[in-house]
């Protein structure tokens, strides 16, 4: 039996902020308790380790929901391997992912889920889960939901995008939808319309417009508002819960708060990347541009308000990375004289919770709706709580002690992603992860990773709290 005392923090969980001592045992939080008391007192008396919290927050570890490692993509593959990928999530203080095990065209959804699994078992230095990517649907990968649900993957993502690749049509989209409603999984929605997109993609190129800019022209801002439009719609006739990613734009935004105040099941998130970035980073000269090719993707600095008020307001209840990461040099230069080819995707699943700290101390969010948004928030509606996404007895003892005074630039010279840039490059921020916990074992401590591959496992998840 294992004992680790985490004194003097302030505790932020998504609820309350308190001074105590957090009380580890094994693998789970065994108790919160007053400093100085007896409980507090005792267990640090007879504790294996004792962390020093003093000037820091104690927070529940990170849950990133949306990432993609070793995701194959337009004829390369992600740079970040679940092991490369998971060991930069704890640096950052994410200790759980999310990630999308993709159905091969013509497959079984078991297929591309035990090629996932290959993948990350043995490999990952913190928990993870997956969705299923449904790439191709009938009758057969329809059947097949109720037991992958069984087995804890309870959300399965379809794609508006992409035609000739991972689309799905109105009527493929309905059919999982109503397989949602009776077996309980959430259906996560990429919403553009991607027959629209690839009209304007052909036109653009055939007009001379190649550079990476363009990518943002073509995926025009209301072709995602349409898609999100169409899939609220849909899962309103299915009566399914809704879960719409990566959303870039306020006009989105409207769509999802408008069938929230209806009291619909339907849920969205954003990104840092929208947060933080913009058009202009797409337009960065000499291709540089490309780095920033995301879909959806970027759009003009004057929405991130409209995403910050979102979140505010919950219409926007999660942010996740959407971790896709391509190196610059040998795979996004793959679309050079032509932005169509250049893979997309952003990496962020180290630069998550700083980033939105960041966002605390310029007074766009509050501490525990930091923590929610980063932590709870996913862990709820994706099956996950409480064991994930909170600080009380019983819970998984994943932990952060958080430095928010520690400053620091974000570079690709100092990060752990396996890519050869930083999408924040240069951006100063102030908070950093001081100690990292995952199931009560110390894998990050004072600039040291101190975990191993394997030191997580496949979490199987529950039905969200969007069941009731």
């Amino acid at each position: 039996m294992t004992r680790i005392a985490i004194r003097n923090g302030l505790v932020i969980t998504a609820t309350d902020e308190t001074y105590a001592d957090v009380l580890v045992q094994d693998e789970r939080v065994a108790a919160i308790a007053a400093p100085g008391s007896d409980p507090a007192v005792s267990w640090a008396d007879g504790a294996d380790q004792v962390l020093d919290a003093d000037g820091c927050y104690v927070i529940p570890g990170g849950v990133d929901a949306h990432t993609h490692m070793e995701m194959p993509f337009g004829g390369t593959v992600a740079s970040d391997s679940f092991e490369t990928g998971t060991r930069a999530a704890a640096w950052g203080g994410t200790t759980t992912i999310v990630d999308f095990a993709i159905q091969p065209r013509g497959g079984a959804l078991r297929e591309g889920l035990d090629t996932w699994h290959a993948k990350a078992e043995g490999n990952c230095a913190v928990d993870y889960g997956f969705h299923m990517i449904i790439s191709d649907v009938g009758e057969g990968p329809l059947k097949e939901m109720d037991g992958l649900v069984d087995e804890g993957v309870t959300s399965f993502k379809l794609f508006m995008a992409y035609p000739g690749n991972l689309y799905s049509d109105d009527g493929q989209i309905l059919r999982a939808m109503q397989r949602a409603e009776g077996n309980g999984a959430l259906i996560m929605m990429h919403a553009e319309n991607g027959l629209a997109i690839d009209v304007l993609v052909e036109q653009a190129l055939a007009a001379g417009r190649t550079d990476p800019r363009y990518h943002g022209d073509v995926r025009h801002v209301l072709l995602e508002a349409e898609a999100t439009h169409r899939a609220i719609q849909l899962a309103r006739v299915a009566g399914a819960p809704l879960y719409i990613v990566h959303v870039s734009a306020g006009e989105a935004v409207a769509h999802v708060a408008h069938a929230r105040d209806d009291g619909l099941p339907v849920y969205a998130e954003t990104c840092p990347q929208y947060l933080f970035l913009s058009v202009d980073d797409l337009a960065r000269p000499d291709f540089e541009g490309a780095k920033y090719v995301c879909s959806t993707p970027l759009r003009p600095a004057e929405q991130q308000a409209r995403l910050w008020r979102g979140l505010r307001t919950d219409d926007l209840s999660v942010v996740s990375t959407d971790h896709c990461p391509f190196c610059f040099v040998g795979q996004k230069d793959l679309g050079r004289g032509d932005f169509s080819k250049i893979p997309n995707g952003i990496p962020g699943v180290e630069t998550r919770l700083d980033l939105l700290h960041q966002a605390v101390l310029d007074g766009h969010i509050g501490r525990r709706r930091w923590v929610e948004l980063a932590s709870t928030a996913p862990a709820r509606l994706f099956g996950l709580h409480p064991r994930k996404g909170t600080i009380a007895p019983g819970a998984d003892a994943d932990l952060v002690v958080y430095d928010p005074a520690a400053e620091h630039v974000l570079s690709a010279e100092t990060h752990h992603m396996n890519v050869d840039y930083s999408a924040y490059e240069g951006c100063r921020v102030t908070g950093r992860a001081r100690t990292v916990l995952s199931r009560g074992r110390v894998i990050v401590d004072g600039g040291r990773y101190l975990g191993r591959a394997g030191d997580g496992g496949f979490v199987a998840r529950g039905i969200g709290s969007y069941a009731g």
